[in-house]
Protein backbone atom coordinates (compact mmCIF):
# COMPACT_ATOMS: atom_id res chain seq x y z
CA UNK A 1 0.00 0.00 0.00
CA UNK A 2 2.67 2.33 -1.15
CA UNK A 3 0.76 4.49 -2.86
CA UNK A 4 -1.26 5.20 0.25
CA UNK A 5 2.06 5.77 2.33
CA UNK A 6 3.16 8.03 -0.19
CA UNK A 7 -0.60 10.37 -0.17
CA UNK A 8 -0.64 10.20 3.43
CA UNK A 9 2.86 11.98 3.88
CA UNK A 10 2.02 14.13 1.05
CA UNK A 11 -0.70 15.42 3.60
CA UNK A 12 0.94 15.32 6.60
CA UNK A 13 3.73 17.94 4.50
CA UNK A 14 1.05 19.90 3.06
CA UNK A 15 -0.45 20.05 6.58
CA UNK A 16 2.78 21.29 8.32
CA UNK A 17 3.54 23.61 5.66
CA UNK A 18 0.04 24.98 5.05
CA UNK A 19 0.21 24.64 1.51
CA UNK A 20 -2.32 26.56 -1.08
CA UNK A 21 -2.54 23.44 -2.12
CA UNK A 22 -4.74 22.54 0.24
CA UNK A 23 -7.15 24.90 -0.76
CA UNK A 24 -7.15 22.77 -4.28
CA UNK A 25 -7.88 19.65 -1.87
CA UNK A 26 -11.09 20.68 -0.54
CA UNK A 27 -12.83 21.11 -3.97
CA UNK A 28 -15.49 19.17 -5.28
CA UNK A 29 -13.63 18.25 -7.85
CA UNK A 30 -11.63 15.84 -5.38
CA UNK A 31 -14.45 15.16 -3.14
CA UNK A 32 -16.11 13.13 -6.20
CA UNK A 33 -13.48 12.06 -7.94
CA UNK A 34 -11.84 10.27 -5.14
CA UNK A 35 -15.51 9.06 -4.24
CA UNK A 36 -15.40 7.23 -7.67
CA UNK A 37 -12.32 5.69 -7.60
CA UNK A 38 -13.06 4.44 -4.24
CA UNK A 39 -16.12 3.01 -5.24
CA UNK A 40 -14.89 1.57 -8.67
CA UNK A 41 -12.00 0.22 -6.51
CA UNK A 42 -14.72 -1.29 -4.10
CA UNK A 43 -16.58 -3.09 -6.91
CA UNK A 44 -13.36 -4.44 -8.77
CA UNK A 45 -12.07 -5.87 -5.12
CA UNK A 46 -15.70 -7.63 -5.31
CA UNK A 47 -15.51 -9.07 -8.70
CA UNK A 48 -11.80 -9.58 -9.17
CA UNK A 49 -9.76 -11.68 -6.83
CA UNK A 50 -6.72 -11.09 -7.81
CA UNK A 51 -4.51 -7.68 -7.50
CA UNK A 52 -5.76 -7.30 -4.28
CA UNK A 53 -3.30 -4.64 -3.26
CA UNK A 54 -3.84 -2.69 -6.04
CA UNK A 55 -7.58 -2.28 -5.40
CA UNK A 56 -7.05 -2.37 -1.52
CA UNK A 57 -4.54 0.75 -2.27
CA UNK A 58 -6.62 2.58 -4.78
CA UNK A 59 -9.46 2.52 -2.33
CA UNK A 60 -6.88 3.58 0.53
CA UNK A 61 -5.51 6.52 -1.07
CA UNK A 62 -9.11 7.39 -2.86
CA UNK A 63 -10.80 7.70 0.83
CA UNK A 64 -8.10 9.50 2.22
CA UNK A 65 -8.60 12.58 -0.23
CA UNK A 66 -12.32 12.18 0.23
CA UNK A 67 -12.32 12.10 4.21
CA UNK A 68 -10.32 15.51 3.97
CA UNK A 69 -12.19 17.07 1.28
CA UNK A 70 -15.32 16.12 3.12
CA UNK A 71 -14.16 16.99 6.67
CA UNK A 72 -12.26 19.84 6.36
CA UNK A 73 -14.18 22.52 6.33
CA UNK A 74 -16.22 21.01 9.67
CA UNK A 75 -13.07 21.72 11.52
CA UNK A 76 -11.14 24.45 12.62
CA UNK A 77 -7.68 25.47 10.12
CA UNK A 78 -5.69 24.53 13.08
CA UNK A 79 -7.00 21.08 13.97
CA UNK A 80 -4.14 18.37 14.50
CA UNK A 81 -6.74 15.82 13.64
CA UNK A 82 -5.53 15.68 10.03
CA UNK A 83 -1.95 15.41 10.82
CA UNK A 84 -2.36 12.85 13.35
CA UNK A 85 -4.60 10.85 11.31
CA UNK A 86 -2.12 10.85 8.24
CA UNK A 87 0.16 10.53 10.26
CA UNK A 88 -1.11 7.25 12.42
CA UNK A 89 -1.83 5.94 8.97
CA UNK A 90 1.66 6.43 7.72
CA UNK A 91 3.08 4.24 10.74
CA UNK A 92 0.46 1.71 10.57
CA UNK A 93 0.36 0.52 7.15
CA UNK A 94 4.44 0.57 6.71
CA UNK A 95 4.64 -0.93 10.22
CA UNK A 96 2.03 -3.61 8.43
CA UNK A 97 3.90 -3.54 4.90
CA UNK A 98 7.31 -4.39 6.77
CA UNK A 99 6.84 -6.71 9.79
CA UNK A 100 3.50 -8.72 7.95
CA UNK A 101 3.57 -8.94 4.23
CA UNK A 102 7.35 -8.20 4.25
CA UNK A 103 7.58 -10.82 5.97
CA UNK A 104 5.24 -13.20 4.02
CA UNK A 105 8.14 -15.80 2.85
CA UNK A 106 9.24 -16.39 6.61
CA UNK A 107 5.86 -18.22 7.02
CA UNK A 108 5.87 -22.21 7.82
CA UNK A 109 3.48 -24.14 6.01
CA UNK A 110 1.21 -25.06 9.32
CA UNK A 111 1.08 -20.91 10.17
CA UNK A 112 -0.10 -20.41 6.77
CA UNK A 113 -2.72 -23.42 6.95
CA UNK A 114 -4.22 -21.96 10.16
CA UNK A 115 -4.16 -18.38 8.54
CA UNK A 116 -6.54 -20.26 6.02
CA UNK A 117 -8.13 -21.42 8.03
CA UNK A 118 -9.07 -18.51 10.02
CA UNK A 119 -10.25 -16.51 6.50
CA UNK A 120 -12.05 -19.46 5.79
CA UNK A 121 -14.02 -19.02 8.92
CA UNK A 122 -13.89 -14.70 8.63
CA UNK A 123 -17.38 -14.06 7.59
CA UNK A 124 -16.27 -10.47 7.53
CA UNK A 125 -15.09 -9.85 3.83
CA UNK A 126 -12.95 -6.89 2.83
CA UNK A 127 -15.36 -5.52 0.78
CA UNK A 128 -17.60 -5.06 3.73
CA UNK A 129 -14.78 -3.43 5.63
CA UNK A 130 -14.54 -1.51 2.31
CA UNK A 131 -18.30 -0.22 3.03
CA UNK A 132 -18.02 -0.08 6.41
CA UNK A 133 -15.12 3.02 5.57
CA UNK A 134 -17.12 4.68 3.22
CA UNK A 135 -19.77 5.00 5.78
CA UNK A 136 -17.82 5.77 8.60
CA UNK A 137 -16.54 9.07 6.23
CA UNK A 138 -20.60 10.04 6.78
CA UNK A 139 -20.81 9.58 10.69
CA UNK A 140 -19.21 13.21 11.40
CA UNK A 141 -20.26 13.16 15.11
CA UNK A 142 -18.12 9.47 15.21
CA UNK A 143 -14.79 11.03 14.33
CA UNK A 144 -12.91 7.96 15.76
CA UNK A 145 -14.59 5.64 13.61
CA UNK A 146 -13.02 6.02 10.02
CA UNK A 147 -9.37 5.47 11.66
CA UNK A 148 -10.45 2.21 13.45
CA UNK A 149 -11.82 1.09 10.27
CA UNK A 150 -9.56 2.09 8.23
CA UNK A 151 -6.69 0.09 10.51
CA UNK A 152 -9.60 -3.10 10.29
CA UNK A 153 -9.08 -2.90 6.26
CA UNK A 154 -5.44 -2.50 6.29
CA UNK A 155 -4.93 -5.57 9.01
CA UNK A 156 -7.74 -7.69 6.71
CA UNK A 157 -5.28 -6.68 3.44
CA UNK A 158 -2.70 -8.05 5.19
CA UNK A 159 -4.20 -11.64 6.02
CA UNK A 160 -4.80 -11.21 2.22
CA UNK A 161 -1.88 -10.66 0.70
CA UNK A 162 -0.60 -13.24 2.95
CA UNK A 163 -3.01 -15.79 1.08
CA UNK A 164 -3.22 -14.54 -2.38
CA UNK A 165 -0.97 -17.34 -4.57
CA UNK A 166 2.00 -15.79 -5.68
CA UNK A 167 2.95 -15.98 -9.39
CA UNK A 168 5.18 -18.62 -10.68
CA UNK A 169 8.64 -17.55 -11.04
CA UNK A 170 9.92 -17.92 -14.45
CA UNK A 171 13.26 -20.08 -14.74
CA UNK A 172 16.49 -18.02 -15.95
CA UNK A 173 17.64 -18.67 -19.52
CA UNK A 174 21.37 -19.05 -19.25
Amino acid sequence: MFIFIGFSLALCFLLQAASPWLDWLVSPWVLYGGLTVAVLSLVADMVNRGLTGVWHDLFSSSVLLVWYAYWQPLFKDDTPVFFAYSLYFVFMTAFVELFFIGKKDNIDKEVLHQLRMVAKNIRVKSWMIMLLVLYSLDLLEHYLLYPVAMTLLTLRFALSSYLEPEPPKKPLKT
